[in-house]
């Protein structure tokens, strides 16, 4: 059944999806429990590997939870999910905040019953009264995105339920290796035929009416864009323009006549939902957005990108926005609007037009930036290197990281002779493990 589902397929898999399905399917065929990251750039397909992995469960006679980190992103892995699953008898259930309470008794019922296969959902899925029947698998999209401590109540849903996390933030592996150690690794470093490759140009403020006018000219040719802005009101703190500053602007100036829709994170879920099913059925032109959008939005029509105050974001950030755009077989476009007033942000903005990697995008960032800003592990209590410099000494954190599994499985590190080690541990790590949150 598993092959049928595969070449039902509209497309072929690329050889990194299926290396990443092969590992996950040998995991979920072994004796213990899969603890796997699935990394890959924007658009390189993680969503489909994921799919594969729910099928093989549900068709095992087990249940899936997969929880994603926004109402928006639950909402389309829902209908991706439904979609694909058509006619292959996998219910698929979404369990989201802007349902009515009777809605949400029902499916829990019907789940704690058996008669749900899949559950989408956002934090709602580790609420203490979401029962499952038999949980097999729990994905989270977006990993970072989410504490270890909801990561864990959704495990301890079941009884050693196989764990697959995906994101679409690359990271070096070196990094990766350093924050998820407790995962073997999948990587989806290639890019399926039908991705186009997105032109990317760095302009100054003083331009925006030209950025605009070519707006205007794809709106004309029937197609939809995506202007960015980093704050949601004004501060006077920070000198960027919100998006609801910027929606006034533009209505009154350089897209009077376009249609414009505001969506940022303020917003209820269901307002949200109504503004991104109206893009996507393309009843709004231009999409005016905080970094809200950042993750996992698809809409194949839409053909540029604005990024308003652009060395406000990240390297790793811009990367992620720019892969909202290229998605369908149209060619398209970002472009980042910057004062480029400084050695670094030129410099940023060189790397975002002439790199489209986004493993090296993400190495180059956390260059400039430093690893503990990269990731805001600083307030996340994850460990500072002292003397460690994570590129340089990669092969030590490997060794080290190899080291600490062999102790821990081997059952090792409980004799006398590792002692000291341990009780160093404990005391360096104690009040941190309680505390560590990714976001």
């Amino acid at each position: 059944e598993l092959k049928d589902f595969v070449s039902s397929l509209k497309f072929e898999l690329t050889n990194a999806q299926k290396r990443a399905v092969n590992e996950i399917l040998n995991d979920m065929k072994s004796e213990r429990q899969m603890n796997r990251l699935v990394q890959g750039d924007v658009g390189s397909g993680k969503t489909i590997v994921a799919a594969i992995a729910i099928f093989n469960a549900v068709k095992c006679g087990y249940q899936c939870a997969l929880m994603a980190p926004t109402e928006v992103l639950s909402h389309q892995h829902y209908e991706t999910l439904s979609a694909l699953f058509k006619g292959f008898d996998i219910n698929v259930e979404l369990l989201s905040g802007d349902i009515s309470k009777k809605q949400k008794d029902e499916i829990k019922e019907r789940l704690y019953l058996g008669q749900i296969d899949v559950i989408v959902g956002t934090h709602a899925v580790i609420q203490s009264d979401v029962k499952f029947k038999k949980l097999g698998i729990v994905i989270t999209d977006e990993q970072h995105r989410f504490g270890v401590r909801q990561r864990a109540l959704l495990n301890m849903k079941g009884k050693n339920p196989d764990v697959l996390v995906m994101t679409a933030t690359p990271i070096p592996r070196t990094m990766a290796l350093f924050i998820y150690g407790d995962l073997d690794i999948s990587v989806i470093d290639e890019l399926p035929p039908s991705r186009q490759k997105v032109d990317t140009y760095a302009v100054k403020p003083n331009v925006k009416a030209r950025v605009y006018n070519f707006v205007n000219r794809e709106i004309l040719k029937g197609r939809q864009a995506y202007v960015i802005c980093p704050l949601v009101e004004e501060s006077d703190m920070l000198d960027a323009e919100s998006a609801m500053e910027t929606a006034k602007k533009l209505k009154k100036g350089y897209l009077k006549d376009a249609r414009l829709g505001l969506l940022h994170g303020r917003m209820k879920p269901d307002e949200k939902e109504e503004v991104m099913s109206e893009f996507k059925k393309g009843k709004i032109d231009v999409l005016i957005s905080t970094t809200v959008i950042e993750v996992g939005i698809d809409v194949p029509n839409a053909t540029v990108m604005v990024i308003e105050n652009a060395d406000r974001f990240g390297l790793a950030q811009l990367h992620q926005l720019r892969g909202r755009v290229g998605r369908g077989d149209k060619k398209s476009y970002c472009i980042l609007i910057s004062d480029m007033d400084t050695d670094e942000s030129r410099m940023r903005m060189k790397i975002m037009q002439t790199i489209s990697d986004g493993f090296k995008i993400a190495q180059k960032d956390m260059e400039i930036r430093g690893t503990g800003e990269f990731f805001g592990m600083k307030q996340h209590g994850l460990p500072e290197l002292k003397l460690a410099d994570i590129f340089r000494d990669s092969k030590i954190l490997r060794l080290t990281n190899g080291l600490s599994k062999e102790l821990l499985s081997s059952g090792a590190i409980y004799s006398d002779e590792y002692y000291k080690l341990r009780k160093k541990v404990m005391e360096k790590f104690k009040e941190k493990a309680q505390k560590v949150s990714f976001n």
